[in-house]
C-alpha cells in the first residue's frame, strides 16, 4: 500500500529539553543539593551526584541530539553556579555555559534558555526566596549578567519554568525545598513576586536584544471532574482558571487577578512573545479537595506511566493548544514526555502526541516547535532516579548511555520532518489501525 505521512513545516523546531540541576551534577550551591542531604526528601533517599555529568561532558549528549536530527534544545542556567554568593559572579561558570551554548550552535541546534527552573541559590532561600520583594532585584541582576555575557548566543528565552508547579510543590505540599513561609498566603505572595521577576527579566532582555523571543514555559494540565456532580464541575472550572489560565491573563493585562491579589505590575502587560506549553497529562478533581488539589486515581481503561505519574492522554495536547489561541502568539511545546524506564509506552506516546500537533498545524494553529522531555535520563527532583524520561538511557553510576528505541524513532521523525505509517508499523504497530487506518505497508512488524 501507499505510505501515509503526516508532514510538518520545513521550519518546524524539532527539539529536546533538559534542566540544569537535573543533568549538570554537583550543584552544591543550590537549595536542592541541601534538600537532598536530609533523609526522606528524595524517594529511596537517592542523590543527584554527577547527575548526567553535563557540567563536564554536555557535548557528548549534544552530539547524540545532532545525530538524531534535532535542530533545537531547551536548557536552563543554574543561578547558584553563576551567582554562588550575593553579587559574586563566577566567570568560569559563565565561560562553561558559553562553551555549551556555542557547542549547540556549532551542531546546528538552536538554544532556548530558561533562567529559573525550580532551583535557587542557598543564599536566596536564606533571604526569604520568592516571599521577599528583594527577589525581584536579585533576579533582575542575575538576568542582566546572563544577558551581558551570553545573550548574543541566545535567540529564545524562558524566564520562569512552570510557575504554578513551583508554587504548589514548594509552598503547599512540601515536595520541593521548603521556604521559610508556607501555606496559601505565602503561595500567593510568591506568585506575585514570580510575576514581577518575569516582568523585570523580560524588560532586561528586550532592552539589550529587542529581537530576542521571550516567554514563559507554563505547565498546562487537563483538569476534569472526578464524577459528574455540580460541585465537582464547578471546582474543576475554578481550579483550571487558577492553574492554567490566570497566568496568561495576568501577562496580557499586566495586573494581578484574584485569588492572587490586586494591583498593576510595571512592565508585565504583554510581556511574552510566545507561549510555552509543558503538557503531560490530565487529572481529576472532586470537591472538597481535602488537602490535595487533585486525585491520583484513573479510570479502568487509562494508560498510566511509571510511578503513577499520570494518564497518557494525547487529545489533551490539542485541547490546551486550542485554549491559548486567543492570545495570538506563536506556540512552542516546550516540554512533553513521560517516565518509562522500559521504553514500553514512549514510542506510541511520541506518535500520538505529535499527531495532535500535526492536527493543530493543519488547522493553521501557530505551533512552531516541539521539545521532547527529555534528551537523557536525569535526576527527577523528589522522584530521584526512579523515573526515567530520556530518549537516551543513562546509568548514573557508570555514566554509560544507550539510545532507546524511542530515541531512534524520534531521530527518524526529526530527520524526515514527518511521522509516517512505516515508522508506526516499526515502532508502535498497535497504533497503525487508529493512526493510519487502511494504510498498513507490507513491512515486518518487529513488535508484538
Amino acid at each position: 500500500m501507499v505510505k501515509a505521512t503526516m508532514t510538518f513545516p520545513s521550519d518546524f523546531r524539532w527539539g529536546t529539553a533538559t534542566a540544569a540541576y537535573q543533568v549538570e551534577g554537583s550543584n552544591t550551591n543550590s537549595d536542592w543539593w541541601l534538600w537532598e542531604q536530609a533523609e526522606g526528601h528524595i524517594l529511596e533517599n537517592q542523590k543527584s551526584g554527577l547527575a548526567s555529568n553535563w557540567w563536564e561532558n554536555a557535548e557528548a549528549d549534544l552530539d547524540a541530539a545532532a545525530a538524531m536530527g534535532t535542530n533545537a534544545h531547551r536548557l536552563s542556567l543554574e543561578w547558584s553556579r553563576i551567582e554562588p554568593q550575593p553579587s559574586v559572579f563566577d566567570n568560569k561558570a559563565l565561560d562553561r555555559y558559553r562553551q555549551i551554548l556555542q557547542a549547540m550552535r556549532d551542531r546546528g541546534i538552536e538554544p532556548m534558555v530558561t533562567l529559573h527552573h525550580f532551583s535557587n541559590p542557598i543564599w536566596l532561600t536564606e533571604k526569604g526566596d520568592f516571599n521577599t520583594r528583594l527577589v525581584v532585584d536579585y533576579f533582575q541582576r542575575f538576568t542582566a549578567k546572563v544577558v551581558d555575557t551570553l545573550g548574543d548566543l541566545i535567540p529564545k528565552w524562558v524566564t520562569i519554568n512552570e510557575p504554578m508547579v513551583y508554587i504548589i510543590m514548594r509552598y503547599l505540599n512540601g515536595r520541593f525545598p521548603e521556604p521559610q513561609q508556607k501555606g496559601w498566603g505565602a503561595a500567593f505572595k510568591a506568585t506575585r513576586n514570580l510575576l514581577r521577576c518575569h516582568a523585570a527579566a523580560y524588560q532586561t532582555i528586550k532592552e539589550r536584544y529587542p529581537q530576542a523571543e521571550v516567554g514563559i514555559a507554563k505547565n498546562m494540565t487537563i483538569l476534569e471532574p472526578k464524577a459528574d456532580r455540580f460541585l465537582n464541575r464547578w471546582w474543576a472550572r475554578r481550579a483550571s482558571w487558577i492553574y492554567n489560565e490566570a497566568w496568561w491573563e495576568m501577562l496580557v493585562d499586566g495586573r494581578f487577578h484574584r485569588p492572587f491579589g490586586r494591583g498593576i505590575v510595571d512592565g508585565l502587560a504583554d510581556s511574552f512573545d510566545f507561549i510555552g506549553i509543558n503538557y503531560y497529562t490530565r487529572v481529576y478533581l472532586k470537591f472538597p479537595p481535602r488537602g490535595r488539589l487533585w486525585e491520583e486515581e484513573w479510570g479502568p481503561d487509562a494508560v498510566v506511566s511509571d510511578g503513577n505519574y499520570g494518564e497518557v492522554y494525547p487529545a489533551g495536547l490539542f485541547q490546551v493548544i486550542k485554549s491559548v489561541l486567543k492570545y495570538d502568539k506563536p506556540i512552542y511545546i516546550t516540554e512533553n514526555g513521560l517516565p518509562d524506564v522500559e521504553d514500553r509506552l514512549r514510542p506510541s506516546f511520541l506518535i500520538t502526541h505529535l499527531r495532535e500537533i500535526w492536527r493543530a498545524i493543519s488547522f493553521c494553529f501557530p505551533v512552531m516547535g516541539y521539545y521532547h522531555w527529555s534528551l537523557v535520563d536525569n535526576f527527577e527532583w523528589d522522584r530521584g532516579w526512579t523515573q526515567r524520561f530520556g530518549l537516551i538511557e543513562l546509568n548514573p553510576e557508570t555514566q554509560e548511555r544507550k539510545l532507546r528505541e524511542s530515541g531512534r524513532l524520534y531521530g527518524e521523525i526529526c530527520r524526515s520532518g514527518s511521522v509516517s505509517s512505516d515508522m508506526t508499523v516499526q515502532y508502535a504497530p498497535e497504533l497503525i489501525d487508529t493512526i493510519f487506518p487502511g494504510k498498513t505497508p507490507d513491512l515486518p512488524r518487529n513488535k508484538a
